[in-house]
């Protein structure tokens, strides 16, 4: 239910705002909303992150409904809220970019991204609320993965330095009971 709520959310914000952009905006036009920190500017991205591969947008609306099968198909496995809203948000920014890919301009499935975000002064592209979502989604991946947390919300132990005690001495003790048992077993005339 989580990872429903958390693509609904950002995959509504994402069809919106392109709305209220496109409605209200020139392609090309540039409008400040911060001065310079933070510009409205109106393109048509017909290719992945930072207008890269742009003729091979076929390869991303592929991709991107291979990653919303995974998705869908995955969630029943999620335990933890914060890994549901991981997986939320991408699908929702996977979701958004998709929809323009196969209802926008130019033609089904070939459709160019609205990306209207720009932040020059800290990445010099331009880009969506869909695209926030899907970088937010692997922040927060990252993090998750690195504290040890699970698809259940439990934690793993931390490991030290030279590698985790209890798994060094796992082996030698599995080895010591199975590996051994057949000498025992000779021994005590079994």
């Amino acid at each position: 239910m989580v990872v429903a709520g958390a693509a609904f959310a950002a995959y509504g914000l994402d069809q919106l705002s392109k709305f209220l952009v496109v409605a209200n905006l020139s392609e090309g036009e540039i409008v400040p909303v911060l001065g310079s920190l933070l510009q409205w500017q109106f393109v048509r991205n017909p290719g992945a992150a930072f207008s890269l591969a742009s003729g091979m947008t076929w390869i991303f609306t592929i991709l991107a409904a291979g990653v919303i099968t995974f998705i869908v198909w995955f969630a029943r496995r999620i335990r933890s809220i914060a890994w549901a809203i991981v997986f939320g948000l991408l699908l929702g920014g996977v979701l958004g970019n998709l929809t323009d890919r196969l209802f926008r301009e130019p033609s089904f499935g070939l459709g160019h991204v609205i990306d209207f975000i720009s932040t020059p002064w800290l990445i010099p592209a331009i880009y969506n609320v869909a695209d926030m979502a899907i970088v937010s989604s692997m922040v927060l991946f990252m993090i998750l993965t690195i504290r040890g947390i699970g698809l259940d919300g439990s934690r793993q132990p931390a490991t030290s330095k030279g590698g985790d005690a209890a798994a060094r001495t796992e082996p030698s003790k599995a080895s010591a009971t199975e590996g051994d048992s057949p000498l025992r077993e000779a021994a005590s005339g079994a």
